[in-house]
C-alpha cells in the first residue's frame, strides 16, 4: 500500500490506477472467487486470494518503483 501511495506523492496516478485495476479487479476478486467456490475452499480461498493478490501487487510496485520512471511524471 505505501508503494502504491508513493507513486500518487510523486505526482503519477496513472500507475495506482492501472495497478489497482489489474491487481484487485482482474485478479483479486476471480481469484478469490474460484478459490472459495469452484475449489470449495469457502473463507480460506477468499483469505489466499488476498494474500496472493496484495503479495503480488506489493512485489511488482516496488520492482516499477525503482524503475525510476514515475521521476520523468509531469505535474
Amino acid at each position: 500500500m505505501v508503494a502504491v501511495q508513493a507513486f500518487n506523492g510523486a505526482g503519477d496516478t496513472k500507475t495506482p490506477t492501472l495497478i489497482n485495476l489489474v491487481f484487485f479487479w482482474l485478479i483479486q476478486i476471480p481469484l478469490s472467487y474460484f478459490l472459495a467456490v469452484y475449489l470449495g475452499w469457502q473463507y480460506s480461498g477468499v483469505f489466499w486470494g488476498v494474500f496472493i493478490s496484495e503479495t503480488s501487487v506489493g512485489l511488482f510496485t516496488v520492482w516499477l518503483f525503482t524503475r525510476g520512471k514515475w521521476k520523468n511524471v509531469k505535474v
